[in-house]
């Protein structure tokens, strides 16, 4: 059934030259169910970059470098006196007493890297990991650290590198998005502008999978039958063909065209993405799904591994709500808090590093650890017991494994009282180059012309760290 008239109906010739630079020939492809073209943009650099997508395991709110995989001996033997540093302002007025870690830290794997208890299971998997001991931030507020991390700028606006590398790679899934946020209860400060598109098409935002029995709006559809919902969708197909004069040349509109039909793929898709009942009882042990502790984030990591199977690009599953605890930012009770942030996602991050290795996925899979900032070797103002410590953007930890990564490494340095980068401090501009670099992109190359000029993920900074790449 046709539903446009007589008067408006286009022959083949004419539809071909009406919609030759739109995306309404790319949702008209869609009704007819043939595939897209899935050829990467040219802004693609040929290299060696091995990484096909990438998996950030956010860790917003800050966590604690010399608590974590940064142990510093000084801070035991100096407990309680006054840092013999001159320290610059952060975010708070703390005190100027020096506080121990209360961790415990040993040596792992071949490499003999450092891990402190609180990541029991991560220590072994070390040696798959590169860690990045010296990186150095520009902000020590939340939101706008978070901005800095995610877009290599400190204010809302700007594409996050989510979104570039969606633009970089293509897409390389037919129903589902290149970029996926999985929620893990609580959206980070800065909030979706974190996961922006910016000023790159609509089609690079983020699509958020929340926690909970509903993970999406209109996931399901309201038709009765299969058969009434494409009836409906071709009817929007042929009004969309009549529109697309109207609205020649708009990014909007054939984004809008090309999130239609993508919605209506990822209506069989999600579901099946979301049902792990097909796999193995070890497989979710692995993870922690049997345990009420490990359970949410072991969902996200394992959706994690499933969504880079199906093709998505750049997937990002933030920290989960922990009791009431702040993710990662504490200002007091230090020790019990990191505690229990690490109790959740310790299990589930070595599952996933183990799982992509079992199954071939590693080499081709970049996974990233890592907050917005560090924390201050100094505890704040609080009675003895209860005390955490402040923001540290000037040297903080994250890491990487798989996706060419050069693993069993550990790189740069912080001084003795883990306060400062003082040996190849890495800017957040060349983490994001060297994670472009991994993914086969030169990020001087990944440009797009915004206000009179071409934007790139590292602005006018950034440096590969080719120490990082095997």
């Amino acid at each position: 059934m046709n539903l446009l008239t007589d008067a408006t109906r286009l022959n083949r010739r004419q539809a071909l030259l009406r919609w030759a630079n739109g995306f309404g020939g790319l949702a008209l492809c869609g009704l007819a169910s043939c595939s897209r073209s899935h050829a990467p943009t040219a802004a693609t650099a040929a290299s060696r970059g091995k990484a096909k997508n990438v998996i950030f395991l956010y860790m917003d709110g800050g966590p604690s470098q010399i608590d974590t995989f940064d142990p510093k001996p000084r801070l035991a033997r100096e407990h309680g006196q006054a840092i013999q540093l001159r320290t610059p302002a952060t975010q708070f007025q703390i005190g100027r007493r020096v506080l121990k870690s209360p961790f415990r830290f040993a040596r792992y794997g071949a490499s003999g890297a450092e891990v402190s208890e609180l990541f029991p299971a991560v220590a072994t998997c070390v040696d798959e990991i590169a860690f990045v001991r010296s990186m150095v931030s520009d902000h020590s507020e939340h939101t706008a650290a978070n901005y800095f991390l995610h877009t290599g700028f400190g204010v809302q606006g700007r594409p996050s590198m989510g979104a570039w590398v969606a633009y970089g790679l293509g897409d390389a899934s037919e129903n589902l998005p290149g970029f996926v946020v999985l929620d893990g209860g609580e959206m980070p400060l800065g909030g979706v502008d974190c996961f922006s598109n910016g000023f790159l098409p609509a089609k690079h935002q983020a699509t958020i999978l929340r926690h909970g029995s509903n993970p999406m709006d209109n996931l399901f559809r309201l038709e009765p039958n299969a058969r009434l919902q494409r009836t409906k969708l071709e009817l929007i197909g042929q009004l969309n063909q009549q529109s697309q004069a109207a609205y020649a040349g708009s990014s909007a509109f054939e984004a809008t065209v090309d999130k239609y039909e993508l919605a209506f793929r990822m209506q069989a898709a999600v579901p099946d993405l979301l049902d792990v009942s097909s796999e193995s009882a070890a497989t979710r042990r692995l993870y922690g799904l049997d345990d009420k502790a490990t359970a949410t984030y072991g969902r996200q990591c394992l959706l994690a591994r499933r969504l880079v199977e199906r093709g998505v690009r750049f997937v990002q599953a933030l920290s989960p709500k922990v009791a009431d605890y702040n993710r990662w930012d504490q200002h007091s009770f230090l020790a019990d808090h990191h505690r229990g942030n690490a109790l959740a996602v310790d299990r589930p991050i070595a599952g996933l590093l183990k799982d992509l290795r079992s199954r071939g996925l590693l080499d081709e899979t970049l996974v990233l650890w890592g907050g917005e900032f560090g924390r201050t070797p100094m505890a704040e103002a609080q009675p003895l017991g209860k005390d955490g410590r402040d923001h540290n953007p000037f040297g903080f930890t994250m890491w990487m494994a798989g996706g060419g990564v050069k693993a069993g490494t550990t790189y740069g340095a912080t001084d003795e009282y883990g306060y400062f980068a003082v040996d190849n401090p890495v800017q957040i501009h060349d983490l994001h180059a060297t994670i472009l670099a991994l993914l086969g992109i030169d990020h001087l190359s990944l440009t797009y012309p915004f206000n009179g000029r071409d934007f790139r993920l590292t602005d006018v900074y950034g440096t590969v760290i080719d120490e990082l790449i095997a």
